[in-house]
């Protein structure tokens, strides 16, 4: 076998562990890693409009699958703008390798051209951040960088110049087999032993479903059953289960309902599982909590435990059902899913308003586009107003799968993510639901799915407007202030512009017909559902005087509407 460059030992180790799409910009200082990525041809290059598209896009693919995925950056700005896109990675802890250029070896430290310091840069997002200053560290770099983005779940980070790229590397990366994904991990029989006490003592359990629960839908049900224990559940664990299974109650929170809320609360015991849940405020705090996650350091810092188990949720849930005896006391299920019928009823109700308005309400508009989904969709969220109505109103089927900025909760993410998760299977359909400010954020990456024949199908919910920061200014009493509303342009004609198909609703009549036209349109397309700006989402739990100020905020901005006169 002929040497190898270090760009043909990177491209050849991405490709023999399984990678097969790069996303990034091309530039000077990729030269020669674009070139390798060519002549080799088992990888794909996807090349974006931004780089931070291409870090979305890998962030995507990694959320999903739990595989490496890979983007590049080329020198200064070029990899600096994958930054902001790795922080999903971060967040939501998925491996994505991150490649960003650098100026030549020697004209490091001279104030050169685009010059800085990258290592520096994405120290905060990368959980392993180096420069490779001569091709003798090429092996052992390009080994430990993808070790880590796998063994810490994150991102890893290597910059490279140019003439490190085209100079020859000393060999092949070394063992090549431990690159892979984390295995599960057994908790210790001490740890179930002392789980097995705790629900003995507990009349009543409920059950907290996070992501960490993917893989052990069979375990979850068969515990739900053991126990007639109701099980809720993460916005990121909702798709773990069909919507209309009877144990499976739904979310807590905003991205909720109340009966998932209320049931965490009364239960005597909550089992939280494979979750860091952030938002406190809904968990309880009497301390009668067992958390079982692979991460030690998730353990005990959302609320109160009584005990912390390490280990994967499927086979701490294996080793318990072995010992755990049938419970035949039901009541406290019942009720939960009594009140589970009444919510979803009032759902329901919100999703099929009558037809006297003009206006579009928004969770018609998520509804539809769930019911007419196909079985094995996916459904990308990006993060506003707009998450509270696809989170609230999709009918999830069980063999669909949900993504969205979990844990990052970062706004204009939604595009870059569907394009990753769509270049993984052309085949399968990609929905993003996507507010009309989130849309205009990155909205060159609709060109990335128009030319690379990504045929996402983005519903744009147009209420002219930041609409969770509207809802969070009326919530303080507060009226909507200057800035969070805002124009838009014609997404349909834009789309059409682009070489997509475009689809407008206005006519709630007329809302269903748009919705099937749009899904069932060939190739990328937008539908630009223009909905009720005034609408509100629905919540868990709104106290007096929250309600109150809400009220006080509406009856301002309709005094200043009347006068046009500026709010107080």
């Amino acid at each position: 076998m002929m040497a190898q460059t270090v760009a043909e030992l990177l491209v050849d180790t991405l490709a023999k562990i399984g990678v097969t799409q790069i996303f990034g910009i091309v530039g000077d200082a990729l030269n020669p890693f674009t070139d390798a990525l060519r002549r080799d041809g088992r990888i794909e290059w996807i090349g974006v409009r931004h780089e931070e598209g291409a870090a979305l896009a890998a962030a995507g693919q990694a959320k999903l699958t739990g595989r490496l995925a890979v983007c590049c950056g080329t020198t200064g700005p070029g990899g600096n703008h994958l930054i902001p896109g790795l922080y999903e990675a971060r967040k939501d802890h998925a491996p994505v390798l991150a490649i960003s250029g650098n100026v030549s070896s020697e004209q490091r430290g001279t104030d050169y051209l685009q010059e800085d310091d990258p290592v520096a840069l994405f120290n905060d997002v990368a959980v392993y951040s180096q420069l490779l200053a001569s091709p003798a560290q090429a092996p052992a770099v390009f080994h430990q960088a993808i070790a880590e983005a796998y063994g810490a779940r994150g991102v890893a980070h290597i910059s490279v110049p140019p003439d490190v790229f085209a100079a020859k590397a000393p060999g092949p990366v070394p063992s090549l087999a431990t690159l892979r994904e984390r295995p599960e991990v057994a908790p210790a029989a001490a740890d179930i032993d002392a789980t097995l006490a705790i629900i003995a003592a507990a009349e009543t359990v409920a059950i907290f479903c996070g992501n960490g629960c993917h893989g052990a839908k069979a375990e979850l049900a068969a515990l739900s059953d053991r126990l007639h224990a109701p099980l809720m559940h993460t916005y990121r664990g909702k798709d773990i289960m069909a919507y209309d299974y009877p144990r499976w109650i739904g979310g807590v929170g905003l991205i909720g309902g109340r009966p998932g809320v209320d049931a965490l609360h009364n239960a005597d015991l909550m089992l939280m599982l494979g979750t860091d849940y952030p938002y406190s405020d809904f968990l309880p705090k009497k301390g009668r909590v067992v958390q079982i996650d692979e991460r030690a350091f998730a353990l005990g810092r959302r609320t109160p435990i009584a005990l912390g188990v390490v280990g994967s949720v499927r086979p701490a849930l294996q080793m318990l059902l072995e010992r755990l005896p049938q419970r035949g006391d039901r009541a406290f299920f019942d009720r939960v899913a009594a009140d589970r019928a009444d919510w979803n009823a009032m759902l329901d109700r919100k999703a099929d308003p009558p037809r006297s308005k003009d206006l579009i309400h928004p969770q018609a508009v998520a509804r539809l586009v769930s019911d007419y989904a196909n079985d094995d969709a996916v459904f990308v969220t990006d993060t506003g107003e707009v998450t509270l109505w696809a989170a609230n109103w999709t009918r999830q089927r069980g063999t669909q799968r949900i993504s969205g900025s979990f844990n990052n909760a970062a706004v204009g993410t939604g595009l870059g993510i569907a394009n990753g998760i769509q270049a993984l299977d052309r085949n399968r359909q990609v929905i993003l639901h996507v507010g009309d400010g989130g849309m205009v954020m990155l909205l060159g990456e609709f060109m990335t799915a128009v030319e690379h024949k990504l045929p996402i199908k983005a519903v744009v919910y147009d209420n002219a407007g930041w609409g969770l920061v509207h809802l969070e200014m009326e919530g303080a009493g507060n009226p909507a202030t200057k800035g969070s509303t805002f124009a838009n342009p014609d997404f349909a004609a834009l789309a059409r512009a682009c070489g997509a198909q475009g689809f407008v609703a206005r006519d709630p009549a007329r809302l269903e017909e748009s919705v099937r036209g749009f899904l069932a349109a060939p190739g990328p397309a937008i539908l630009h559902a223009v909905v009720d700006a005034a609408e509100i989402p629905t919540m868990p739990h709104i106290e007096v005087g929250q309600a109150w100020k809400f009220g006080i905020a509406k009856a301002k901005e309709t005094w200043a509407h009347l006068t046009g006169s500026e709010v107080a």
